[in-house]
């Protein structure tokens, strides 16, 4: 008995001992918070935010006239990222760092823009008894509030935001590869951590559970002491860690936008956005506590977005990204003859090995994957150069089709790949479809960012029935195909939304549902070879194509004449040309000018057009 008495007393000493330290760590950690460093951006960004408004008030502004303005505080952070260059410091919010990334912390998100909530309404001012606070960038008030007179009433833009659809892993930053090395070390020494706490609390259980008292206690029909705590620690422990539901490279984030213009940002637009990230599960149940004047007027729609799942970021500073953005190394602004030339000769090399020695397809896949729609005249999307790639049966497209699909994905950013068969066709989303029982976007297969590579692999396709959906489906590839939009159903009527996405279709035959602009029966000479490209190589096609695809691009009077010479003497050879075709040739004309880095049609440059065109044409006949 004297026994048992002494181990219990030595349990309540630890804990009573751990109590004391935690009580002690959490007070310095309460103190550190409220003291700080002055301007703690990154660890503390809600700090500067409020040292910078009671600056403001300080020097005699009326929190009035913040209302859709910023007092400092954007500023003082567009200083701190881009200028002391700590913007490279700041997390990205992902699957991996979401672990360990704390909340109330400055944060980054790279996403695409997929659905547009609405504004939501918040207390952004109110007086604390003499004190003028405010509750900018941020969910829970930290002061308490009253129904002060006082009280302003601000707006602030709610954005559903995704990874962007088909993002390739490569694209990843250096900064993010380490963060998520730093963040697999550190959960690796968690459970190191926990295990050994776990070995010891079993070593005090087990000396407990052997000794005599217990025993007695359990032949009695009595639960042991040690088993009841067990149980009680699971379920306590269990409520409060952190895990979020989304699936793996899928995170999405609730971004709330403040002091914009709506024509700033646009649905289906990649922006990365930095700014205070909140994972605060209370905030619907404090909005069940207060009256709407205590805090803010939250969106029934925020009840089907918990944080747990979509965590929130209030955003200080926001930029738009481009093709360019997801490179490790930044291109030249304007690249160098003879390096252009180099790269688009070794780019074109393994083209045409992956291609089984197809020289013309090579020719036609790199005009293809400089492609983008630069201008839209009427209905007419000028620039996009879709590709048919034909002569391919289930057996050769598992072949060079994979080994075409493992390039693009690794040469440009965003890619997605579409099996295409009838049962696809029937069941499929493509279109996004406005679901209003819980206000929200849901997302289609075609709601692609701009600069996105869609591969459409038609091989697989076997007689069969279309239902109405299948019908539907095949209009929307067919309308992406031609003018590069895609229908939004929004169930009462249609949106059209425009887009811009290279699209390669892999066939037996011409494709009848997804017609491309350019059409080349494919014919290798030998088997497609793999070959292990060095990662210096990679990253300097990559250089390239983003590079030369936004050259802007011009035909001087003398080649205008030329050119309209010989499509007036094409015209007259062959009166099938239609005006498409002779867009085409001129897009194509356009392309192998950026091919070379070039910014304006030469001679030489058209007659390669025309020769390519000659010798496609001969493989249709």
């Amino acid at each position: 008995m004297i026994w048992r008495e002494n181990i219990l007393l030595h349990i309540k000493l630890a804990a009573t001992a751990s109590a004391s330290l935690n009580s002690q760590s959490e007070r310095k950690e309460r103190e550190s918070e409220m003291v700080g460093p002055k301007y703690d951006c990154l660890a503390n960004p809600l700090g500067a935010v409020r040292l910078t408004f009671e600056k403001a008030i300080a020097s005699g502004a009326d929190p009035a006239s913040f209302d859709g303005k910023d007092w400092g505080a954007v500023d003082l952070f567009r200083q701190f990222l881009f200028e002391d260059g700590a913007l490279s410091h700041v997390p990205i919010l992902n699957p991996t760092t979401i672990k360990w990334v704390q909340p109330n912390t400055l944060v980054r998100f790279r996403g695409m823009i997929q659905d547009m909530l609405g504004n939501e309404f918040y207390a952004g001012a109110y007086k604390d008894g003499s004190v003028w606070r405010t509750n900018k960038f941020m969910d829970v008030c930290q002061y308490p509030m009253g129904s002060s007179p006082d009280m302003r009433i601000w707006e602030r833009r709610l954005l559903y935001c995704i990874p962007v659809p088909g993002q390739n892993s490569w694209t990843e930053s250096l900064s993010e590869v380490a963060m998520n090395k730093t963040s697999q070390q550190r959960e690796k020494r968690q459970r190191m951590e926990d295990d050994a706490s776990n070995h010891m609390d079993l070593v005090l259980v087990d000396e407990f559970e052997s000794s005599p008292s217990v025993k007695k206690m359990r032949e009695n029909g009595h639960a042991s002491p040690s088993s009841q705590s067990k149980d009680s620690v699971i379920e306590g422990t269990s409520n409060t860690n952190f895990v979020t539901n989304a699936e793996r490279n899928s995170l999405p984030c609730l971004v709330k936008i403040y002091d914009c213009p709506e024509s700033e940002l646009k649905l289906n637009e990649v922006f990365e956005f930095v700014g205070v990230l909140t994972l605060d599960s209370d905030v619907m149940a404090d909005k069940d506590d207060q009256d709407e004047s205590s805090y803010g007027f939250i969106e029934d729609e925020l009840v089907h977005l918990p944080p747990e799942k979509v965590p929130r970021l209030h955003c200080l500073i926001h930029r738009k990204l481009d093709v360019n953005d997801f490179l490790h190394s930044s291109p030249m602004m304007e690249p160098k003859p003879r390096l252009v030339k180099e790269t688009r000769e070794s780019l074109l090399r393994h083209l045409t090995s992956i291609l089984g020695n197809d020289g013309i397809a090579a020719h036609l896949m790199l005009l293809h994957l400089l492609s983008r729609v630069h201008a839209r005249i009427d209905n007419v999307a000028v620039g996009k150069l879709s590709l048919n790639l034909t002569c391919l049966s289930k057996e050769s497209v598992s072949v060079f089709g994979n080994q075409v699909r493992l390039s693009v994905q690794n040469l440009l950013p965003f890619t997605q790949c579409i099996p295409l068969t009838v049962n696809y066709l029937n069941t499929a989303s493509l279109a996004p479809k406005k679901d209003y029982q819980t206000n929200r976007l849901i997302p289609g297969v075609l709601q692609l960012a701009d600069g996105s590579h869609l591969i459409i692999d038609e091989t697989q396709l076997e007689t069969g029935t279309l239902n109405s959906t299948g019908v539907e489906n095949a209009r929307l590839l067919k309308n992406l195909m031609e003018f590069q939009k895609v229908e939004y159903n929004f169930e009462y009527y249609k949106m059209e939304m425009i887009a811009d996405v290279q699209m390669l279709i892999l066939s037996e035959g011409k494709s009848n549902i997804v017609p491309a602009d350019l059409v080349i029966p494919f014919q290798p000479s030998s088997a497609a070879s793999f070959e292990v490209v060095p990662a210096e190589t990679l990253e300097a096609w990559r250089w390239y194509l983003a590079s030369v695809r936004s050259l802007p691009h011009s035909i001087e009077s003398d080649m205008q004449k030329v050119v309209e010479s010989d499509l007036v003497a094409a015209r007259q050879a062959d009166r099938s040309l239609g005006g498409q075709d002779l867009s085409r040739l001129l897009t194509m004309g356009r392309l192998m000018s950026a091919s070379f880095g070039e910014t304006s049609l030469s001679l030489e440059h058209w007659q390669m057009v025309k020769e390519l065109e000659r010798l496609r044409r001969e493989r249709l006949k």
